[in-house]
Order: structure tokens, then C-alpha cells, then sequence
């Protein structure tokens, strides 16, 4: 049995579970993000001061043994209509607030979502401190909140929390016993960073011997990555942790009709590049991307699954020497 922790958060991290949750031999766990304060959730974080459950609530529902056919799950992702009393909201996240409430904590929310969705991998928050994302801009402009990081159309030196943010223990605790850790897919700077830059799971990680994969996003992020390479995603992870925090790169090299890349290319958004022949890293290409019915470039729950199987068969048959540099 392997075990296997993915950091991150968002739409992107669920695709990611929703594959690996089915692996033999394989036993996930999920850090969450937890410094989301948009939307529904940042409603409900100012109300009532508790950690952000979106993110968590998005894995939750990934992570669900019937997901598909629960009709639960789907109203945990229901939103309200309108502008008003609970217009906006995800009736998931008032269930999430409801059972905080009952259960007197957040991780009891949590464990109670997870035995009605008949989840089996652990899912932890990154932190249960209410913690608020800074970003220092290019130009030395200060951004409160994640919410507003992507708004300001302006190149991001570094993401922050301006107080001390404490991990939550068993999510360092699955590091220290992980087989392999695996970042994304996501925002690098609002999903990815937030849960990476708390100092106690920054220093497990780096503690760590398992082999660190990143699954590079395939499009760059208007707000965030505008322009980026595939090592300037890299690049942006190292400069926010210690030592070697990337061993593998997983690169999308699927490829994508011309009028979704223009239709993408209005939005100010590209397929992420790999520019660079030398990596202190391995780099494997994959076909990990499909195009929607609605024409969006979604990341394949299938495809990035078997990635994983042959990466950890990769481990298994060979040395970590030989495999990640």
C-alpha cells in the first residue's frame, strides 16, 4: 500500500482525486487549501470566522466511493439563485457550517460529510487558523485577500500569510508518511502556494525523502501566470519553500483544436510551455487534457490516474536516484 498526499485545491485537485481515488493499493490524502474568501465561502468566513470549506467541500465530493450517482453529492454542489439571503451560496456550504455547529468543530464537519459520502481517503485542511492570503506585486503593491490576487492584472513576486499560521498536526503527519507527494492541479498562487507556504508543512516536505511530482497546469492563469513556462510554475514553488521541493514535472501535451486555443487566447489565457532543455527535475509529457461540451480544456480523471499508476511503478521498479534527479 502506497500513501499518497496531494496538496492543493480547487476544481483542478478534484479532477485529480476523482482518478486516483480509485488506484489499488493506494492510500490518499488530501491537504486543502483553506485561505479561499470568495463567493459563498468568503460570505460565510466573515459571518461566522471559521476556516474556508470550499475547497474542502470540492474534494469531499471527489472523493465520494458513488460520487456520479449520489444524489447528496450533487446537493452539496447546488447553488442558490439570487442576490439575497442565501443567493449565492452552496447549500453545501451551509450543510458544512450546519454540521460545524453541531459537531462543535470543523474537522467533526468534516468527518461527518465524509461517512455520508462514503469517503475512504483523508482529506485535512492545511491549517484550521482563519488564515488571510497576501501577495507582494511587482510593483511593491500589497494585495489582501485571495479573492482579489487575481483581479489586479499584475505580476506576482510572492504569496504570504502575514500571521503565524500553525498546520494542522495529521496533515503533517501524512507527509512524514508519505510515499509520494503530489502537487496541483490548480492556481499556482491562490490553490497551490496557500497550502504550501505554511511553514510546518513547508519544512515536511523538504524533510521528506518520497518523491515530489507537480502537475503542471496546461493553461496559463490570467491574474496569476500570465506568460509562464512550465519552469516558471516551478520556478514560483521553489522560491516559496526550501530545498528540492519538485523531483518529477508532469507535462500536458495534448493537443488542442485552434478555435478552443483562440476562444482561451481572448481570455488571456495560453497553454503552458516547456522552454527549457536542462531541469534539475525530470520531466514527463503526457495527454492529460480533454475539451468539454462546452468547450473548456479540462484535465481527464482516467488519464491522470494511469499517470500515476506508471509513476508509481516507476518507483517500484527502479531506484529514486535513477528515477528523480
Amino acid at each position: 500500500m502506497k500513501n499518497v498526499v496531494l496538496i492543493g485545491g480547487g476544481t483542478g485537485l478534484s479532477a485529480m482525486v476523482k482518478g486516483f481515488k480509485n488506484i489499488e493499493d493506494v492510500n490518499l490524502t488530501a491537504i486543502i487549501t483553506v485561505a479561499d474568501d470568495g463567493g459563498s465561502t468568503g460570505r460565510i468566513r466573515d459571518a461566522y470566522n471559521v476556516p474556508a470549506m470550499g475547497d474542502i467541500r470540492h474534494v469531499l465530493c471527489a472523493m465520494a466511493k458513488e460520487e456520479e450517482d449520489s444524489i447528496f453529492t450533487e446537493l452539496m454542489n447546488y447553488r442558490f439563485v439570487g442576490d439575497q439571503d442565501v443567493g449565492g451560496h452552496q447549500l453545501g456550504n451551509l450543510i458544512f457550517l450546519a454540521l460545524i455547529n453541531i459537531t462543535g468543530s470543523f474537522m467533526g464537519a468534516i468527518a461527518s460529510i465524509r461517512k455520508l459520502l462514503n469517503v475512504e481517503g483523508a482529506i485535512y485542511p492545511a491549517t484550521l487558523d482563519n488564515a488571510v492570503l497576501y501577495a507582494l506585486m511587482g510593483d511593491g503593491t500589497l494585495v489582501r485577500g485571495e479573492k482579489n490576487i487575481p483581479s489586479k492584472q499584475n505580476h506576482i513576486s510572492k504569496v504570504f500569510y502575514q500571521d503565524q499560521i500553525h498546520a494542522y498536526p495529521e496533515a503533517i503527519e501524512a507527509i512524514q508518511q508519505a510515499d509520494l507527494i503530489a502537487y496541483g492541479i490548480g492556481s499556482l498562487y491562490t490553490s497551490i502556494l496557500p497550502a504550501v507556504i505554511v511553514k510546518d508543512i513547508s519544512e515536511a516536505i523538504a524533510q521528506s525523502l518520497a518523491p515530489k511530482v507537480y502537475f503542471c497546469n496546461a493553461m496559463t492563469q490570467p491574474g496569476e501566470t500570465e506568460g509562464y513556462s512550465l519552469e516558471d510554475h516551478v520556478r514560483a514553488i521553489e522560491a516559496h519553500t526550501y530545498k528540492n521541493p519538485v523531483s518529477l514535472v508532469v507535462y500536458n501535451d495534448a493537443k488542442i483544436e485552434q478555435d478552443v486555443l483562440d476562444r482561451y487566447a481572448k481570455l488571456g489565457s495560453t497553454p503552458v510551455q516547456m522552454q527549457e532543455e536542462d531541469h534539475m527535475y525530470q520531466v514527463i509529457s503526457k495527454e492529460l487534457t480533454v475539451v468539454d461540451e462546452t468547450g473548456r480544456i479540462r484535465h481527464d480523471s482516467d488519464k491522470l490516474a494511469q499517470c500515476l499508476v506508471e509513476i508509481l511503478e516507476s518507483i517500484e521498479k527502479e531506484s529514486y536516484n535513477v528515477i528523480f534527479k
